[in-house]
């Protein structure tokens, strides 16, 4: 089938990082993507090579002219331009139209998952928009997972990768990446990490440049020294989450990422100033840490917070290994379900 996804940037990358994966997937299992975005900038280093089967088209928010086609997703409820809409609605076959959501834990995704909008008027007159929610449990759209990335994790070299960057691990030194927001708590967490001989990899933007503000031009504290990345690669991402003890990130795309890797994680979740942020967070921990060993599920809890801002606690780390054990846990319980593109895929077949 033909997919029109669109996708409006609105900041840090996340909503092109998303839509990017998406289409990507899609044209892995043969299905041919139309990708309108208003700024592809981030695909020059995020996707350089592009993908076969995935086209970028450049959206100003105007007039477009193809025929839609059997699937239309805006992301994140970026409304397609009334003019595609209204050759959706004219078509002998209307495509399948979804809003693909934003991810969350919380309880409303699973009642709201798959609900259908009818519109009543407009240019969609007649048509029903579907809302499609991403999730963590079976009664949600599931996590975006490519069929073979099980196959390349278990052939990834860790040591080949950081060498192929000019790094090396040294003797009993652990490896963090860093990925996040302006972040008021990160002179503490590198207070913390410098107990212990730590290289932290810094990813461009708002991680490296405050390590720098921070740490200075040596760019090293104690037992601590930082390097900076530049640009990665969505593939390069994973594998350096793939390749670190402990990795810090961010918003969507990276958070979804890191729990494939089954590497402990702290999760800077997107600060709203209505303070919902602190709810989502609450949601997901409820989930992730279920069944989880108190002594493990107390400090994440912890550094959750003070990482979010909703503690004034000191930052502490848990235990490595135990928290890479539930991790593992966690992956193995979110593997037992299906993924999001199969799922989308699937659900699009029975409307049609």
């Amino acid at each position: 089938m033909l997919w029109d996804i669109f996708c409006r940037v609105v900041d840090n990358f996340g909503d092109i990082g998303v839509c990017w994966r998406v289409a990507a997937d899609l044209a892995s299992r043969g299905e041919r993507v139309r990708l309108w975005v208003d700024d592809a900038s981030a695909l020059e280093w995020m996707a350089p090579s592009g993908r076969p089967g995935v086209q970028v088209v450049e959206w100003s928010g105007e007039a477009t002219v193809e025929q839609p086609g059997e699937v239309v997703i805006e992301a994140f409820g970026c409304h397609p331009p009334d003019d595609f809409v209204a050759r959706m609605a004219g078509a002998a076959r209307p495509p399948v139209w979804i809003n693909l959501e934003y991810l969350s834990a919380e309880a409303y995704v699973q009642s709201s998952h798959t609900l259908p909008s009818p519109q009543m008027s407009g240019p969609g007159r007649g048509l029903t928009k579907w809302f499609f929610y991403p999730g963590f449990t079976a009664r949600t759209g599931g996590l975006l997972r490519e069929v073979d990335l099980l196959p390349r994790q278990a052939h990834f070299n860790p040591d080949r990768f950081l060498r192929s960057r000019n790094l090396e691990r040294r003797p009993g030194e652990r490896v963090v990446s860093l990925f996040c927001y302006d972040n008021p708590a990160l002179p503490a967490l590198l207070d913390t990490l410098g107990r212990e001989p730590t290289v932290l990899l810094t990813t461009p933007g708002k991680a490296s440049s405050q390590v720098a503000q921070i740490l200075g031009p040596t760019l090293a504290r104690a037992a601590l020294r930082a390097v900076t990345l530049p640009h990665l690669t969505q593939a390069e991402y994973d594998h350096l989450l793939w390749t670190c003890d402990l990795n810090f990130v961010r918003g969507e795309d990276s958070f979804v990422r890191a729990q494939w890797a089954a590497k402990p994680f702290a999760w800077q979740i997107y600060p709203q100033d209505d303070g919902a942020h602190a709810s989502k967070l609450a949601a997901f921990n409820n989930l992730f840490l279920a069944h989880a060993d108190p002594a493990v599920a107390a400090p994440i809890r912890n550094l959750h917070a003070v990482w979010n801002g909703l503690s004034k606690d000191a930052p502490s780390l848990p235990i490595l290994p135990s928290w890479e054990d539930h991790c593992e846990s966690w992956r193995e319980d979110l593997l037992a379900r299906p993924d999001l593109i199969s799922q989308l895929i699937g659900f699009v077949l029975e409307r049609r």
